[in-house]
Formats: C-alpha cells, sequence, structure tokens
C-alpha cells in the first residue's frame, strides 16, 4: 500500500465552500451558455467545454479536489502494477462466457419447461 494513501482527514473551510459554490456555478454558466447564446455551435460547444473545465480547475484548488487528484494519481499508479491478458486470453475467455451462458440458458429453458406442465398437471390445463 502506498504511503500516501493515510491521510488525515482534513477540515473543509468557508474558502473552500465558496470555491465549491464557485465552481459549480462557473461550470453551470458554461453549459447554460451552450443553450443560450446565439453564437454559432462550435463556439458554443466551446464556451460549454471551457465552462466545465473552469470549474473543474477551481474545484482542484480545494481539500476535496486535492484529495481527488490524489485519488486519481493512486488509481494510475496501480493500473500500471496490472496484468492485462492478451489477446488470445481474452478470446478464449469470451469463448467459455458464451458456452456457459448458452448452457446455462438450455438448462433454465428445460426447468421451465418441467415447472411450466407440472403447473397445467396440477391445475387441470
Amino acid at each position: 500500500m502506498n504511503s500516501k494513501a493515510e491521510q488525515s482527514a482534513a477540515q473543509v473551510s468557508g474558502g473552500d465552500i465558496a470555491k465549491y459554490v464557485l465552481a459549480v456555478l462557473v461550470a453551470a454558466a458554461g453549459i447554460a451558455g451552450f443553450y443560450l447564446l446565439p453564437w454559432p455551435g462550435p463556439i458554443r460547444g466551446l464556451v460549454a467545454v471551457l465552462g466545465v473545465l473552469a470549474g473543474l480547475g477551481i474545484f482542484a484548488l480545494t481539500v476535496h479536489g486535492r484529495r481527488t487528484w490524489d485519488y486519481l494519481g493512486e488509481a494510475r499508479f496501480e493500473l500500471r502494477k496490472v496484468v492485462w491478458p492478451t489477446r488470445q486470453e481474452t478470446g478464449r475467455m469470451t469463448l467459455v462466457v458464451f458456452v456457459v451462458v448458452v448452457i446455462v440458458t438450455i438448462l433454465i429453458g428445460i426447468i421451465d419447461f418441467f415447472i411450466s406442465g407440472g403447473m397445467r398437471l396440477l391445475l387441470g390445463n
């Protein structure tokens, strides 16, 4: 386990709350600009993307933003340790899953056939 995983619980200050509100307002303004501005579509899209990115940038300056950034760094670090399957292993496992699904589907169909036949006998239909 990485030593950065153990961190003390930081308190949220009033400045952080103001940054949260500002981040949401900036992102919402960017999205609202996409719908409300009379400019061409690509420019409106750029306004929306820039608004959301600016909101995320403001959020990154808060305590929770730094924790989120650290978490994403840790996740990336852990992903480097993963041993990914080869193309052949992936193909074989996909085939195994497909065969098991077909077998289970047939078994459930057989069980359903017998249960419905038994219910018809019991109900006299």
